[in-house]
C-alpha cells in the first residue's frame, strides 16, 4: 500500500507519484503521513518536507501553504517549491548567509517591516539549503 503524493506550485506541478512515507512541515510542527492515515488538511510552514520511496529519502522546500490528506491521497498546495536535488548547493549556502547577514544587521527593529521580510528570506533560504541536504 502507497500513498500518492502531488506537490503544486502556482507555476507548475513539483512532484506527482507514490511514496512509502510524506514528513509535512506544517504550521505547528512536522507531521508524519503514512498509508491510513486520516483525512486532515493543514497549513504548511516554510520547511522541507521529506518524501520516502523505495528507502530512499528525498527532500523538497516549501514555501509556505496547505496540504491535504483524503484516502491516501496527500495534496500540497503550495506557493513555491523546489525539488532538493535540483537546487545548486553551493547558490543555496550563499543565499542563506546573504539572509542571515540581512536579519543580523536589522537587529534591534524587531516589529519592522524590514525585519519581518528579512526573517522570512532567511526561512527560505533555510528552506532551500536543508532541502539540498537530504
Amino acid at each position: 500500500m502507497a500513498l500518492t503524493l502531488r506537490v503544486l506550485a502556482p507555476d507548475k506541478s513539483v512532484f506527482d507519484g507514490s511514496a512509502e512515507e510524506v514528513i509535512l512541515p506544517s504550521t505547528t510542527g512536522l507531521v508524519g503521513i503514512l498509508p491510513g492515515h486520516i483525512s486532515m488538511v493543514t497549513a504548511i510552514d516554510i520547511g522541507v518536507l521529506r518524501v520516502r520511496n523505495n528507502g530512499i529519502w528525498d527532500s523538497i522546500a516549501l514555501m509556505g501553504g496547505f496540504a491535504e490528506v483524503e484516502s491516501d491521497d496527500v495534496t500540497v498546495l503550495v506557493n513555491g517549491a523546489e525539488l532538493g536535488k535540483k537546487i545548486d548547493s553551493s547558490s543555496a549556502e550563499r543565499d542563506f548567509e546573504e539572509a542571515k547577514n540581512q536579519v543580523n544587521q536589522l537587529e534591534g527593529k524587531e516589529n519592522s517591516t524590514e525585519k519581518v521580510k528579512a526573517q522570512e528570506s532567511l526561512n527560505k533560504a533555510r528552506a532551500r539549503l536543508q532541502a539540498t541536504k537530504s
